[in-house]
């Protein structure tokens, strides 16, 4: 059963970017402004940091530069959804870190997500219902059709131990760093262990689905009246 059919668009953005025809690094990433959204709220916390040891004047600059992103799309009517995912988790970020008073707590809510993520994916493969599979299900419609395939089933659950070695990745970079408080490392590897890394899962999961392509189309369920 193939991953895509005749309708599906030549490039997408996030999980969509795996079914597109070709892979566009730039659009995956929502564009220069996606990208520019995910990094410079964070990039600001660790610079304000550093160079004023002020957890609070890191912390308003960081949610101020997340809120004027997310104003900017309203007041252009952009769709502002890239916007508020990132400023949700900015704003639990920010607030996990004020209470604690301990500028490392600024990434706990991302370490906790990232092992999350971790956990869900083996389980998902352990189950045979693997995550990747799931989400491209749901993408282009399809449901679960793809698990009467076992090849395809097999092909998800190696695309989806990619994404778990992402986060295994990240939490054996940045835990050490976490627990040693050591808040500029941290920020950094936070920085490069994010989006590029991110990307790079991206095109590496499409080029394995892409050879699911071959197989005949999947028959849609019919819709209901």
């Amino acid at each position: 059963m193939p991953v895509s059919d005749r309708s599906a668009p030549t490039t997408g953005r996030g999980i969509g970017a795996v079914l597109g025809e070709e892979f566009s690094l730039q659009e995956a990433v929502g564009g220069v402004r996606g990208l520019a959204e995910s990094v410079v709220p964070g990039l600001v916390f660790v610079i304000v940091f550093l160079a004023s040891s002020s957890l609070a004047g890191a912390l308003i600059s960081s949610v101020a530069v997340a809120l004027g992103a997310v104003a900017l799309r309203l007041a252009q009517r952009g769709q502002p959804t890239q916007s508020l995912s990132g400023i949700v988790g900015i704003a639990i970020s920010a607030v996990w870190a004020w209470r604690s008073g301990q500028a490392e707590n600024f990434y706990a809510w991302s370490l906790w997500t990232n092992g999350a993520y971790l956990l869900a994916c083996v389980v998902s493969i352990g189950v045979r219902w693997p995550l990747v599979g799931i989400a491209v299900g749901l993408v282009r419609d399809q449901s679960t059709l793809w698990r009467a395939d076992r090849a395809l089933v097999r092909l998800f659950q190696w695309a989806t131990w990619l994404w778990a070695a992402m986060f295994a990745l990240r939490l054996a970079v940045k835990l050490p760093l976490y627990f040693r408080a050591d808040v500029g490392w941290l920020g950094a590897t936070h920085l490069a262990l994010g989006v590029p890394l991110w990307a790079l899962t991206l095109w590496l999961t499409w080029l394995l689905v892409r050879n699911a392509r071959a197989a005949p189309a999947v028959p849609r369920l019919p819709q209901l009246p």
